[in-house]
């Protein structure tokens, strides 16, 4: 499921769950056979889903609730404008009375309330965060089991974070976030940047002439300066210039560099042009069918010979750690973008997703692939035509990678709880 939003910077306007269905396209926006699917999908809604139970458990420097979940849910958030919270509005949900129980517990935190809404209709369930106690928060939903987890890690006061000394007047400085603050223990030597299509493949074009090809090689080129020059890291890309590379030469190349990351960059489009947003994907089963749609895009390959078998799920290369690490990587750099961008933007934010496209099934270390903007969104492809656009993606891509390089509790699909 989608990890919407976190970091206090600036509100989530929007977003909506990986489960959610969509018309898919090929590149010349034709329509693809999948928009059927999201009919069908939609004559009947679906029944509440039930939180079955509701766990929290302290950690020396964050709280964890972990919501029991009956099935994949939605859900949106938004930072209210006259008061310092979080809200997160989980969809068509009830609660269980078990659940309802653990609410009314005296260990549960006092920052936090979770409670049916009334707000858009009497199945919804509204969790709200008490940004004056809180500093950051995470949130991740799980599979296999469902659960939904919401991690919150206090605030953290300002003389605490950076103390001043007696021989040197007070600096006036903004608190890092706590995470900013952790050690960096993972090891990230070299990182391989791949920007999508090039050369005789321009991806997909926008109304206005704008091809996806130049806009993911301005970004690269942007990203790899701010690693070398913020973390000294090694990188190396898949094209440096307008030249046509083979997907299978992509993932052979990071395979030969032994590189540590992974980063594939793309530019989304589609039928409807007031759709727009961004969303990142690990390698998996399309999680929904324009998820498998945009892979086959990508990939170009028909749908019906697009998806994921079991066999390549157990090949050598698809570790579980290295898939827990690209799950982590996706949702580190979604959650980085949407807030980096949303100081300046209006961000709609599609989650993070899994599809089975060739370049992340066949590199052997973690590996995400980001659809920055919507070229076919005549707002979004203007933006895309602009430095400080493409520079800020560029920016939010390397706090992704920058939190993902610091330990993280809530490590994708092995967290435990």
């Amino acid at each position: 499921m989608a990890m919407l939003g976190g970091g206090m910077g600036s509100p989530v306007l929007s977003a909506q769950s990986y489960f959610s269905t969509s018309t898919s396209f090929d590149d010349s926006g034709h329509r693809l056979p999948a928009l059927k699917t999201k009919r069908k999908s939609s004559k009947a809604p679906a029944s509440p889903a039930v939180i079955q139970d509701v766990r929290v458990t302290p950690y020396p420097d964050h709280t964890r609730i972990v919501l029991d979940l009956q099935r994949p849910i939605s859900f949106t958030q938004h930072r209210h404008k006259t008061s310092n919270r979080v809200a997160i509005e989980l969809q068509n949900v009830l609660l269980s009375r078990t659940a309802k129980a653990k609410l009314g517990d005296a260990e549960f935190p006092p920052d936090i309330t979770i409670a049916q809404s009334n707000r858009t209709g009497p199945q919804s369930i509204l969790i709200s965060l008490n940004l004056d106690t809180i500093g950051d928060y995470k949130l991740l939903p799980l599979n296999h089991p469902y659960r939904l987890v919401v991690d919150v890690y206090p605030k953290i006061p300002l003389e605490e974070a950076q103390p001043a000394t007696a021989a040197e007047p007070p600096a006036i400085v903004s608190a890092p976030p706590a995470r900013a603050r952790r050690p960096m223990q993972r090891e990230i030597k070299t990182i391989v940047i791949d920007a999508g299509h090039g050369g005789k493949d321009p991806g997909a074009i926008g109304r206005g002439g704008t091809a996806e090809k130049d806009i993911t090689l301005k970004v690269c080129l942007l990203l790899r300066d701010l690693v070398t020059k913020q973390l000294g890291t090694q990188v190396v890309m898949t094209r440096d210039r307008d030249v046509f590379v083979e997907l299978e030469d992509r993932a052979k190349f990071a395979n030969k560099q032994e590189a540590d990351l992974f980063v594939s960059i793309h530019v989304n489009a589609h039928p409807q042009r007031v759709t727009k947003g961004l969303e990142v994907y690990h390698f998996g089963e399309a999680s929904d069918p324009r998820a498998l749609a945009v892979a086959a895009r990508e990939n170009g390959t028909p749908i019906e010979s697009t998806g994921v078998g079991v066999q390549f799920l157990l090949a050598d290369l698809l570790t579980t750690k290295r898939m827990e690490e690209s799950q982590e990587l996706a949702w580190s750099t979604k959650q980085a973008l949407v807030t980096h961008l949303n100081a300046h933007y209006e961000v709609i934010d599609h989650g993070v997703k899994t599809g089975p496209f060739y370049v992340l099934r066949f590199t052997a270390m973690p590996s995400i692939l980001a659809e920055i903007a919507f070229i076919s969104n005549p707002t979004e492809e203007r933006l895309m035509k602009t430095t400080p656009f493409l520079t800020r993606i560029a920016e939010g891509i390397l706090e992704g990678i920058k939190a993902f390089m610091v330990p993280v509790n809530t490590a994708g699909m092995g967290v435990k709880g």
